[in-house]
């Protein structure tokens, strides 16, 4: 709410990647802030789902904070403490524990919903403020897979290969584990709009969810067969003539080590493995093979795998074979996750990059960074512990003992959630920035409020690689500060070398100078530009670049202008089904609710239309459990037990159940999933475990969600 008027101000949802365009105004007089969405933006054209137009309402969430909270021992409440006092205390802990135990004693921790200056200058304040190894962010628990994929087939990882109105004139289009019409509801138009001139939607996903409702073909595999499903797809393809061969010949690389493993995908063996049957496996490869304009799209859904950079492979050697990626209207593309996930793992915040997608044990990138920060390349740490690696280390006597924590609440986002919370428990000391007492901040040493989305400035990055303007609304509340402010005064205190701003003009100019030449290249991207043009696509080497938004139509990002292809074998999940945990757990979002939940758990209206998690299960299942719609169910698997409410659906396998993700408490499903990484991109399993359910008396069945509205 806002006292004074608020004339319209153009910005985007603090929400998903899709980063829909609205404005928001007020008339003051304590009236809360109005949504209206723009129909200039291309992405949501005057469409916002139910959280965008309830967004407003998150900055007067009423556990708001607005002051910043200290315990002065480990068993002690958290109390409302001056600014100073706060900061004090974390320079104080930082200076004794890296006195005592060296610079990786204190670890940094970011998220994918920070700004892309916000991204940029927390890997800088890790790198040369703390001189730290030890910083990744919760992106990895997003993204990585694809982009590890992506990487490895084209040099490069930009999310879609063209902007995302393209989609709309696709004749064709396979999505693998995404149900976008709850997880980002504008983006469905485009799907649509393929639909309505002719075009077909292809769904995988084990759940008849609402996209895959709107699909025209549905296939509904075993929890992590995907990569068996697309190999045999290719297989297929081979089979039936259906590849582009003059396209493989002129443009890619390793083709034959692909075929060679394809061939023992045949038909009826890869039906056994994922039970999609072989007349649906036709059907998608001659409508992705049939058009002019075919994409082939992955999510989390074939992403959150221990061989998840092996699944999406599988997915981009097919749509390499059908000719697809590189072509105006055509491709393979990965629909990011959180709101800035494209931009937030460019400039720094995983623990093997520095600024512009640049790896940092690349001497030359260091020798280039290094000079902008105005430091000598040897003073840069290498590479640090992945996200669930570090996590898993705080607080041992080889790990960290010290974590500053921003934008990120690991205790309900995280695999295997009670392990985590244990290391939480183990550090000397935790600080935490956030606007509310997040499950992760009540665990906290220091709480440092800071401002939220319509009260600062700064560029995301959306799913397209489309650079776009957030602009500042309102200010924060008296006593909130930005975190760029925290990151300057702490960098200050720390007498860190450089310059530090807390102005986000000025920290995006030295992250063009940082990422200038890098493969996201920002150097020609200004302020201006984006106002003026609606954003920027990188790469955009210099201001008078028109920006690329489709790149690979030359060549691709490798050293030979040629996508390569890796054969990848299908191994199954990490863990498989057995006698004692005979079900398959799957988890995902649900339409009303946002990642770990600390922002949409808080607003009434999104709190009324999901109140607390729930248990998808088959009739049949339930019935051979005992188990009717609206018990109370114990969903256990080998890593914990959460309490769930039964909803009753024949839209999953009779084999599968599925958890969303978004609540604490009883009902985590986090409590659940399996931490196993994968080798590559390090994420978690989090998309498949096993578990076993069984029925809970009435009166202990309900779930307790820490962050639910009073």
């Amino acid at each position: 709410m806002t006292d004074t008027a608020v004339p319209d101000v153009q910005t985007h949802c603090p929400y998903c990647a899709l980063q829909c365009g609205m404005s928001l105004g007020g008339d003051g007089a304590g009236a809360p802030l109005r949504v209206t969405p723009r129909e200039d933006v291309p992405a949501n054209r005057g469409g916002l789902c139910q959280k965008g137009w309830t967004a407003a309402e998150v900055l007067t969430v009423p556990d708001r904070l607005t002051a910043p909270l200290m315990r002065a021992s480990r068993d002690a409440p958290l109390e409302t403490c001056t600014w100073d006092e706060a900061l004090d205390r974390v320079v104080s802990e930082v200076t004794r524990l890296q006195g005592a135990y060296g610079p990786d004693a204190v670890a940094v921790f970011g998220g994918g919903g920070l700004t892309n200056e916000k991204a940029y200058q927390l890997g800088k304040f890790a790198r040369i403020a703390l001189r730290t190894s030890q910083i990744d962010y919760n992106g990895r628990f997003c993204m990585s897979s694809a982009a590890a994929a992506s990487g490895r087939a084209f040099g490069m990882d930009r999310g879609l290969p063209g902007p995302v109105t393209d989609l709309g004139r696709a004749d064709a289009i396979l999505l693998a584990g995404g149900n976008v019409a709850e997880t980002m509801p504008p983006f469905m138009r485009h799907l649509t709009d393929a639909q309505k001139a002719g075009g077909a939607l292809i769904v995988v996903d084990p759940r008849r969810t609402a996209t895959a409702r709107q699909a025209n073909l549905h296939l509904q595999p075993t929890p992590g067969t995907d990569l068996a499903l697309a190999n045999g797809l290719l297989h297929l393809a081979i089979q039936e003539g259906l590849l582009d061969e003059d396209y493989l010949a002129a443009r890619t690389g390793g083709f034959e080590a692909v075929r060679t493993v394809v061939n023992g995908y045949w038909p009826d063996r890869v039906e056994r493995l994922t039970g999609v049957p072989v007349p649906y496996m036709r059907e998608a490869v001659r409508l992705l093979a049939g058009g002019e304009r075919a994409y082939v799209l992955t999510a989390r859904g074939a992403e959150q795998h221990a061989r998840g950079t092996d699944m999406v492979t599988a997915f981009i050697n097919l749509a390499l074979a059908l000719g697809l990626p590189g072509r105006p209207g055509s491709g393979y593309g990965c629909l990011t996750g959180q709101g800035n996930g494209q931009g937030g793992r460019e400039h720094g915040q995983k623990a093997d990059q520095l600024p512009g997608y640049r790896r940092i044990d690349d001497p030359a990138a260091r020798a280039h960074v290094a000079a902008v920060w105005g430091v000598r390349p040897e003073e840069l740490p290498g590479p640090g512990r992945s996200a669930y690696e570090l996590l898993s280390a705080l607080g041992t006597p080889a790990g960290p003992k010290a974590m500053l924590l921003f934008g990120s609440n690991p205790v309900v986002s995280a695999p295997r959630a009670s392990a985590v919370e244990e290391r939480l428990g183990a550090l000397d000391f935790l600080a935490v920035a956030d606007f509310v007492p997040s499950e992760t901040a009540r665990r906290a040493d220091v709480v440092l409020p800071t401002a939220q989305w319509a009260e600062e400035s700064g560029t995301m990055t959306n799913l397209e690689g489309r650079v776009l303007r957030r602009n500042r609304a309102v200010p924060p509340p008296r006593g909130v500060r930005t975190d760029l402010e925290v990151l300057a005064v702490l960098a200050d205190r720390l007498h860190a070398p450089g310059t530090w701003s807390a102005e986000p003009a000025e920290v995006f100019e030295e992250l063009r100078e940082a990422s200038a030449g890098g493969l996201a290249d920002y150097s020609g991207i200004t302020y201006a530009r984006i106002e003026k043009e609606g954003g920027v696509f990188w790469p955009c080497p210099s201001e008078d670049h028109p920006g690329t938004p489709r790149p690979f139509l030359e060549r691709f990002a490798t050293p030979d202008g040629r996508a390569r292809f890796t054969p990848v074998e299908h191994t199954g999940p990490a863990e498989d089904v057995d006698a004692e945990y005979p079900v398959y757990l799957t988890t995902g979002r649900v339409l009303a609710q946002y990642q770990s939940g600390a922002q949409t758990r808080r607003v009434r209206p999104l709190a009324d239309a999901a109140p607390e998690p729930f248990v998808e299960l088959h009739p049949d299942l339930a019935g051979r459990l005992g188990i009717a719609d609206g018990d109370g169910v114990r969903v256990a698997s080998r890593r914990g037990a959460a309490t769930v409410r039964a909803r009753l659906t024949d839209a999953i396998r009779r084999d599968t159940v599925f958890i969303p993700f978004h609540w604490a408490g009883e009902g985590r499903a986090n409590l659940l999933t399996n931490p196993e990484l994968d080798p590559m991109s390090r994420m978690p399993e989090f998309k498949v475990c096993a578990v076993r359910l069984e029925p809970v008396p009435a009166e202990s069945s309900a779930p307790v969600d820490e962050g639910a509205i009073a």
